[in-house]
């Protein structure tokens, strides 16, 4: 079987029962099919051929899962690009795959249009086709002319008006080409350490995310799920997506999150599941309180990154019976769920029969991070209540264990491991640290490269994170360590949004003190007008880390942390001169 294939199962089922929906819009099982299959009949007659790559960069909506549907149902892998992506990213991820063509939202034109000649040198043989939201959409401008149309030498044409005629009949000779193990779609890891990287997704693959969560969580059949995660990203496009397309779950779409209209939109289309990920459980809470927070009928939510911190405020306040948060990455072959509501869990492993899922916690350097092995050279599992890496054990063929990797093969290497429960034996390395009870159920506790060791211990920075955003009333900010000429480790640094410059900073330290031991209070804070968040609702630290604690860099208000006096003292160029000659000791 592959996804088509059992899509049209479902259409055959329940042609009529509505697949999507999106603002006012119900989109049919049978009318998903019938544009997909459009789509499909269209590029196969334009002599795309089985395993071509198409890139798909459109905003939220029906059409973009009915395209990368309808392109699949050609044999055409999509590459789901992320719609935040400008100039050089944006032509990387097109240039990391062999994309032969390029369809975009009319939202995103110009986006497309700024790179539009760069592209046309590196990827000359490369088509545009524009798919108009406007007349649908108010928040879009419709763009003139669209049409088979060029805007300062940028050619592209309308895929609307070219799938106008064509005919909408299933392609079941192409359909019945694709195998279980071909390749479905690439989706782009978020690039927080570097250029984002085009994880394969395979027929086997999809399915098999889709189904472990159904299954481990119970989705029911008559369930509606509700989804604002981009659908360009693994959580919303392949998780979520795929309770509709294989398992035939209602969906109702959002073109974006909107904290304020998370639950209207639950009541509106009486969604009883609902996604999350990221940080946008805790926005949800820092919206005022309102009828609808329990007026909705979502009696399960799950995803990713839900604190510890505030797990029990989130399913008090909006009265939710069951959250399934999991563990896993884009492109890793193991994954694990929350499957019996352990509060602050993202999953278990069992230690009566661990050989029943292959994925462990293995001891690493604190300061190196490289693997640590016993005298046969075998990785060492952590034991209970210790912190270690996850990793995944690679068996070949086994699409449950299989580590498909990135279409740029070069990039593989840096996750695979080798000898970690046998000599011989390959595993995925995850790269976040993670800790176990004596249970086996385990608990996020950061990115390999966010875990920071000062006073020659290690700190968390999503622990003290937690803290700060506690006590700030669920303050956006970021913890990171920096380097500090003449001192081993990094010192810590939290950037804390404070757009009035209105909270107490000897109230947060009284805070941190009580919470914290004294070497994981941060060292430097930095006070700012705007924290960026990905479109995955998390807050990266690169530019932070990279900015360090430099007032002439830096025009944010910065402050040290001084032990003796116990307090915050502001930086300025002359204590930050005497802090790298060593004249004030941290």
């Amino acid at each position: 079987m592959n996804v088509p294939k059992v899509f049209q199962q479902l259409v055959t089922q329940h042609p009529k029962k509505v697949l999507f929906y999106y603002g006012n819009e119900e989109w049919t099982f049978q009318q998903v099919d019938q544009f997909s299959n459009k789509i499909a009949n269209y590029f196969i007659a334009q002599g795309y051929n089985h395993g071509d790559e198409i890139a798909l960069f459109m905003d939220n909506r029906p059409e973009y899962v009915a395209i990368w549907l309808g392109l699949a149902k050609a044999g055409i892998v999509a590459a789901l690009v992320n719609t935040n992506q400008r100039q050089s990213t944006l032509i990387h991820s097109l240039s990391v795959v062999n994309c032969k063509a390029l369809i975009f939202g009319s939202e995103l034109m110009k986006t497309v249009n700024d790179v539009y000649l760069t592209l046309s040198k590196s990827i000359a043989h490369m088509e545009y086709f524009c798919y108009d939201t406007a007349d649908r959409d108010d928040n879009y401008v419709h763009v003139d002319g669209i049409d088979t149309s060029s805007r300062d030498g940028f050619e592209y044409k309308s895929l609307n008006n070219l799938i106008g005629s064509i005919s909408d009949e299933s392609p079941e000779e192409r359909i019945n080409l694709a195998d279980f193990t071909d390749r479905l779609l690439y989706i782009y890891t978020s690039g927080t350490e570097g250029l984002p990287k085009a994880a394969i997704i395979k027929h086997s693959r999809f399915i098999w995310m889709g189904a472990a969560v159904k299954y481990m969580i119970r989705i029911y059949n008559d369930d509606i799920l509700y989804t604002s995660l981009p659908l360009y990203h693994l959580a919303g496009g392949t998780v979520g997506v795929c309770q509709s397309l294989i398992f035939g779950n209602t969906m109702a779409i959002r073109n974006k999150f909107s904290a304020s209209n998370f639950w209207k939109d639950c009541v509106k289309y009486k969604c009883t599941v609902g996604q999350y990920i990221g940080e946008i459980c805790r926005y949800l809470l820092t919206q005022p309180e309102s009828p609808y927070d329990k007026m909705h009928s979502v009696r399960l939510m799950f995803g990713n990154g839900l604190r510890g911190s505030i797990w029990n405020e989130f399913v008090t306040r909006f009265n939710i019976g069951q959250i399934g948060e999991l563990y896993g990455s884009t492109e890793g072959n193991a994954n694990i769920i929350n499957v019996d509501n352990k509060e602050g869990s993202c999953g278990f492993i069992s230690q009566i029969a661990p050989f029943l899922y292959p994925a462990t916690l293995i001891k690493v350097d604190e300061n190196t991070g490289e693997a640590i092995r016993d005298k046969n050279g075998i990785c060492v599992k952590v034991q209970a209540g210790e912190t270690g890496e996850f990793v995944g054990k690679i068996i070949e063929n086994d699409p449950t264990r299989a580590f498909d990797g990135y279409a740029d093969k070069a990039a593989n290497k840096k996750k695979i491991i080798y000898d970690v429960f046998r000599k011989g034996d390959c595993a995925f390395l995850s790269g976040d640290l993670l800790t176990m009870d004596q249970f086996g159920y385990l608990y996020f506790k950061d990115r390999c490269g966010d875990t920071y060791r000062w006073k020659g211990e290690n700190v968390s920075t999503m622990e003290v994170e937690a803290i700060i955003s506690n006590s700030l009333h669920l303050t956006d900010c970021i913890v990171y360590g920096v380097d500090v000429p003449g001192c081993e480790g990094k010192a810590g640094m939290a950037a804390i949004l404070d757009k009035n410059r209105s909270f107490n900073l000897d109230e947060l330290l009284s805070t941190l003190r009580s919470c914290l031991p004294v070497f994981m209070i941060p060292v430097f804070i930095r006070l700012v007008d705007f924290l960026e968040v990905t479109s995955t609702h998390k807050l990266p630290k690169i530019s932070f880390r990279k900015d360090g604690f430099n007032p002439s860099r830096i025009k944010d208000p910065l402050f040290m942390f001084d032990s003796k006096r116990f307090c915050y003292v502001k930086i300025d160029q002359d204590l930050y001169t005497d802090i790298l000659k060593g004249v004030v000791k941290l």
